[in-house]
């Protein structure tokens, strides 16, 4: 395929580097099969411990000097980053959609944030600013400020494959700090490619070897990296029983932890909802990416006034899908990343049964010409009521469960009503409804929205939630501060030194 020679990628690629240098590794073999036709695109080796400790201390001495260049030349350095991602879109997209199983004009979506997050960079790296506070001592001034913390370790999955590392990349890069990727074993060479994309840049400049790093792996990587006091922050996204292994370890060391995980995401449909777009938000949010975004719509909470048309439109809507190969632009759905996914999948609607669910639009594998990979589900609907077990865990895959409810406190509580907290929405056309979902009293969530679904986040926002999500934030807003260390200073230009709490000490 030639998108593949366009972003240097070979049968067999190595997948530990430094930057410029990639590094041979007696680790595992890691194949890459494509969820669209089940055929093999590529190998990678894997890291080893010693490749690893390379990495680690390539990146060490890159800090001492990367962290001296002016923080608006290194967004200088990322704005050359941006310029590349949009030469390289077409093909950086269509490897994102081949290798995860997105839909193609997702893949090409999520090169454009990765885009768009090099131009939030470039104009932070001139506003990474400090405060200013009057000291109670005369002659005294204090402040403060930001310094880079290290070398930034960034653990990403296989549903974004390219967008959660730029989030943190780029502003860690501007903040003065080093990276260190582990990308999802499942999409290994959208990795290859982005690193052989932003070493032309740093070539091209001069940039110090080591300022960008990867090490594909497996789980051990992740270990490595989460237990290694080198590495201060270690973000992560995926999985909450990930997170929790990794915030267990990074906390024991009293490092620094940015857990971005799971999500349960819900969307309130009030009896004053715009129907029309209650239904556009509600599609897309469940379908989209096969149901394998951390922020897909899996419950609907439904006013019972209007629950029985909603269920009729949205049954209409689900019957006109058009599910298979996603690089063709006709088609909705893709498939799920592999038969794992498809296995657990499966598991959920046999609970849901189990516990008491019905479908109204049943589920399945999809199989034929077009469907060789195995990987290919039908989207399905299921009518549940809140308290069933499987509505309070997250299962990666295009299942929306539907409930009703009467009054907005009730609604309000279903949706808070689960483990995760991550991305909420309400479709209402009622100010009140509107405002206390999104007051204290409201949604629990980390992303709150009004008419529009809880997918489709802008990177100018911070994005993450709250209870097993996790708490961390990445991409806009002041994410940034979470990549560098704060100092207050104080500054005595007076002729004595006043004691704090009006303390004499006498000499």
């Amino acid at each position: 395929m030639e998108f593949l020679k366009t972003l240097h990628i070979e049968k067999t690629n190595l997948g530990v580097s430094t930057g410029a240098n990639w590094i041979k590794s007696t680790g595992e073999n890691i194949d890459s099969y494509s969820p669209v036709d089940g055929k093999l695109i590529a190998s990678v080796t894997g890291a080893d411990k010693d490749a690893y400790e390379k990495v680690i201390h390539q990146a060490e001495e890159a800090f001492k000097q990367w962290r001296l260049v002016p923080a608006p030349k290194r967004g200088e350095i990322v704005r050359q980053i941006g310029e590349a991602l949009r030469h390289y879109k077409e093909p950086l997209g269509k490897l994102v959609s081949y290798e995860m199983g997105k839909s193609l004009q997702e893949g090409y979506g999520e090169v454009q944030e990765m885009i768009d997050i090099c131009d939030f960079a470039v104009g932070l790296s001139r506003q990474l600013q400090g405060f200013t506070m009057h000291s109670e001592r005369p002659g005294h001034r204090m402040y403060e400020q930001y310094h880079p913390l290290g070398i930034v370790g960034i653990i990403s999955a296989f549903n974004f494959p390219v967008a959660v590392w730029s989030w943190n990349s780029m502003l860690a890069w501007v903040c003065g700090d080093v990276c260190i990727w582990k990308p999802s074993e499942k999409t290994p060479l959208c990795a290859v490619a982005c690193q052989h994309i932003v070493q032309e840049v740093f070539a091209k400049n001069k940039i110090p070897e080591g300022v960008s790093g990867i090490l594909i792996g497996g789980r051990d990587v992740g270990e490595w990296m989460s237990n290694d006091t080198r590495v201060p922050l270690v973000s992560a996204t995926g999985s909450t029983r990930m997170g929790k292994a990794v915030g267990a370890a990074v906390g024991a060391r009293l490092g620094r932890a940015l857990l971005e995980l799971g999500g349960n995401n819900a969307i309130i449909i009030s009896k004053d909802a715009d129907l029309d777009i209650a239904i556009l938000g509600s599609l897309f949010g469940a379908v989209g990416t096969a149901g394998q975004r951390c922020t897909t719509s899996r419950r609907l909470i439904i006013h019972e006034e209007v629950y029985s048309n909603v269920k009729d439109k949205l049954t209409n809507a689900y019957r006109q899908l058009s599910i298979g190969n996603p690089l063709d632009e006709k088609n909705h759905v893709g498939p799920l990343i592999d038969k794992d996914a498809v296995k657990m999948y499966l598991d959920a609607i046999e609970d849901c049964k189990r516990q008491g669910g019905k479908f109204i639009v049943e589920g399945g594998v999809l199989s034929g010409d077009g469907y060789e990979s195995g990987c290919y589900v039908k989207p399905c609907i299921a009518e549940v009521i809140p308290d069933l077990a499987i509505v309070k865990h997250e299962t990666f895959a295009p299942i929306l469960y539907l409930m009703k409810y009467k009054g907005i406190d009730e609604a309000i509580n279903i949706q808070n009503g689960v483990p995760q907290g991550l991305s909420s929405s309400i479709m209402t056309l009622n100010l009140r409804e509107a405002e206390q979902f999104l007051s204290a009293a409201g949604s629990d969530c980390g992303i709150a929205n009004v008419n529009i679904g809880t997918s489709g986040a802008e990177i100018g926002g911070a994005f993450g939630g709250e209870k097993e999500t996790g708490g961390g934030r990445e991409s806009g807003s002041d994410a940034w501060k979470a990549y560098m260390r704060r100092q207050t200073n104080t500054i005595n230009y007076s002729t004595n030194l006043p004691l704090a709490q009006g303390i004499k000490f006498h000499v």
